[in-house]
């Protein structure tokens, strides 16, 4: 059968259109619940106060920043009359993704206090079920809200992609700013809570008496929902587009496979009916677990997206068996990276127990321990990864036995394998953002005092949360390894082409005796570390300034741990609003200005190297961060449910440093990688014309 371009346009923005329509429909289900008593709305109304309060306050900050690059990208590229466009995609892809934030957030902020009231009622599975409905409109809306923006600049272009690059950087730069803005926020309040709270105090996490707890919720609602939504609103652009980018690059493919460079956005749209239908699995069967019931919804969604990428290999790419491969590859890369990542993260398992057993023995062996999990974490991912891309490669470039692979069609494979992860982008972004409804929603039970069987619902809930942001961190980093090799690809091709060389000659520089690609390498690969030791400071500067207005309104006001005298809660969330914002532009200009000063300095060789040195050092490093953090907490969690002497024990009490620790690193640093990785490689392939002509030592 064949099919126009106007076509599948038209497919894919209906798609997308009923992923928002979906959204819509279960957010006004979602706000027809209880909100339960009058404290609990009231402390609800608190958090959600200082969340819209934080997002505003980021939000215009870095649409000043956006709006005076859109008017460099303008003049820049004028010369080649692309200006204009690069800066509308630039703005647009910038909005986009934050509001894929703000939509995540604002329904966070309303089913929080819901979820709380439906666990009155004692039901787990009827409790869970209602909090994952939360998450879906948050999977949904990116889902829908990416589809919508890369169909319409993909018609508006005329099908230019190249002139889509703005988009990309857009989403990617905004991405960067919601990850470490809402990371410092959400990790400098947490760490602080429970220095003092749980520390120094002995109280409880969400005890009302601390008086950084409703900064501590906020936090959950600005970085594990608006900054992941945001962030997978990017991965989402950017990984769709790497595919398309290689297709409209590489001749041969388009030749092979004449709807290349479109499939990619085509499967997006089915990957909507595939979490749709995948959603209605997501139900607890009698003696069954709440991350059973998470899995089931995303087996189904696997299943599903995978029949239907069987047909759509066969309607629209000749049936290639090849093609077919790829993209089915691209889903066994993100089960097992979903599982490896359970595995090292879940209290089911032995890594997060070795962390729990060490703590024991006091703090040091509890943050060695959890060091040695973080580092061993990244080893089965990376194996993955590599399997995933030479199988892929392989799959789509092979030309039959005893015949070399060809190049060229190989690396369109590659970016196959990472379009099709999105086809279970919606359901992995619904299960992430279970997480922060029912974390929050175990903080209002506690702090509202509801009864011990609505505690019994939030607990496991918020518990299995932890898990659920973990293996979305997984996902998204793999993802984004498997994206920034299709745009690497792409980027050697578009410096060829600027270059006037052929695309062999070119990569036939990037050997390992060329110092500039040396020298490249080595930028690339210090860059997430210098980079995140700016994010590691910045949460210890957050916190440091939670932990002393905490000490002070403990001797100042004393009728706090009494609980005669009400903490004064606002302070220490325009702390650390504060504290975050100021620390937010250091990190943002590193990511920005290293690659121009690579490539405008030592060339497009050069910058080639600290691409692969990006990719090649940020995977494993985001990875032993995010991973390693998950296992810190849950450790901490396994203590707490009686386990090595249980809560107020010493164990516990060392436990609870490894936590800080890895909340530094699972929420801040880790994640914000993700997005640098992609920030780089889209700012080379944004100024390679410019580089290949200015820079002072050439090809």
């Amino acid at each position: 059968m064949t099919f126009s371009t106007g076509q599948l346009e038209v497919v894919t923005l209906l798609a997308a259109l009923l992923a928002l329509a979906y959204a819509g429909v279960q957010t006004a289900l979602l706000l027809r619940e209880d909100e339960g008593t009058e404290e609990m709305r009231s402390i609800a109304a608190a958090i959600r106060e200082g969340a819209v309060a934080f997002l505003r306050r980021e939000y215009t900050a870095v649409f000043v920043v956006a709006i005076v690059l859109a008017v460099v990208i303008a003049f820049a590229f004028n010369i080649t009359g692309d200006g204009p466009r690069l800066a509308v995609g630039f703005l647009f892809g910038a909005a986009g993704s934050a509001l894929a934030g703000a939509v995540g957030m604002l329904v966070s902020v309303r089913a929080n206090v819901r979820t709380a009231a439906h666990a009155r009622g004692g039901n787990l599975g009827a409790t869970m079920r209602y909090a994952f409905r939360g998450g879906s409109v948050t999977g949904l809306s990116v889902a829908g809200l990416a589809l919508v923006e890369l169909v319409g600049f993909y018609w508006a272009f005329g099908g230019n992609v190249l002139q889509m690059i703005g988009l990309l950087f857009g989403a990617s730069l905004m991405s960067l700013f919601a990850r470490v803005g809402g990371g410092i926020y959400t990790k400098g309040a947490d760490v602080g809570a429970d220095l003092v709270g749980k520390l120094e105090a002995g109280i409880p996490e969400d005890d009302p008496r601390n008086p950084a707890v409703i900064a501590d919720n906020v936090g959950d609602n600005v970085g594990d929902c608006a900054g992941m939504a945001a962030d997978l609103f990017e991965t989402y652009v950017v990984t769709a587009v790497s595919a398309m980018l290689l297709a409209s690059l590489i001749k041969p493919v388009t030749a092979a496979f004449p709807n290349a460079i479109l499939y990619p956005l085509v499967i997006s749209a089915w990957a909507i009916v595939a979490t749709i239908v995948g959603a209605l699995f997501v139900r607890m069967r009698p003696g069954g677990s709440i991350m059973g019931a998470l899995y089931q919804g995303l087996a189904a969604t696997t299943g599903v997206g995978l029949v239907g990428l069987y047909v759509l290999d066969t309607e629209l790419m000749g049936g290639s068996a090849g093609i077919f491969i790829a993209t089915a590859i691209g889903l066994i890369v993100m089960v097992l990276i979903v599982l490896s990542t359970d595995y090292y993260t879940s209290s089911k398992y032995s890594p997060v127990h070795r962390i729990a057993e060490s703590a024991q023995a006091g703090a040091g062996p509890t943050v060695i321990t959890g060091l040695s999990v973080g580092l061993e974490s990244a080893w089965i991912p990376g194996l993955v990864i590599v399997a995933g891309t030479l199988s892929s490669y392989a799959a789509v470039g092979w030309t039959g036995w005893g015949n070399p692979v060809n190049s060229e069609l190989g690396l369109y494979g590659i970016g196959l394998a990472a379009a099709s992860m999105l086809a279970v982008t919606g359901m992995i972004i619904s299960i992430d953002a279970f997480g922060p409804i029912t974390d929050n929603a175990g903080g209002i039970a506690e702090m509202a005092k509801l009864p011990a069987e609505a505690r019994a619902v939030t607990d496991p809930l918020d518990a299995v949360g932890n898990t659920t942001k973990a293996i979305t961190k997984g996902y998204a980093i793999g993802s984004a390894v498997l994206a920034a090799l299709a745009l690497f690809a792409a980027y050697t091709f578009a410096a060829a082409q600027q270059a006037n060389i052929p695309w062999s000659t070119f990569t036939g520089n990037l050997t390992i005796d060329n110092p500039l690609v040396v020298s490249g390498l080595i930028v690339g690969a210090i860059l997430p570390f210098f980079f995140t030791s700016f994010l590691m400071n910045a949460v210890g500067v957050a916190a440091q300034a939670i932990v002393f207005e905490v000490r002070r309104q403990f001797k100042e006001i004393p009728g706090i741990m009494a609980g005669t005298a009400k903490p004064e809660y606002g302070k220490c969330v325009a702390i650390v609003t504060d504290t975050a914002l100021r620390q937010l532009a250091v990190p943002a200009l590193i990511a920005v200005v290293t690659p121009l000063a690579v490539g405008f300095l030592l060339g497009p060789v050069a910058l080639a190297g600290l691409l692969l040195g990006v990719i090649l050092s940020g995977f494993p490093l985001a990875l032993t961060m995010t991973t390693g953090g998950g296992a810190w907490d849950n450790g901490k969690k396994y203590i707490e449910m009686g386990h090595f002497g249980g809560k107020h024990s010493d164990a516990h009490k060392a436990a609870v440093v490894g936590d800080t620790v890895g909340d530094a690193t699972k929420d801040t640093a880790g994640p914000a990688i993700n997005p640098l990785i992609k920030v780089v490689n889209t700012i080379s392939i944004l100024f390679i014309a410019l580089i290949v002509a200015h820079s002072l030592i050439g090809v």
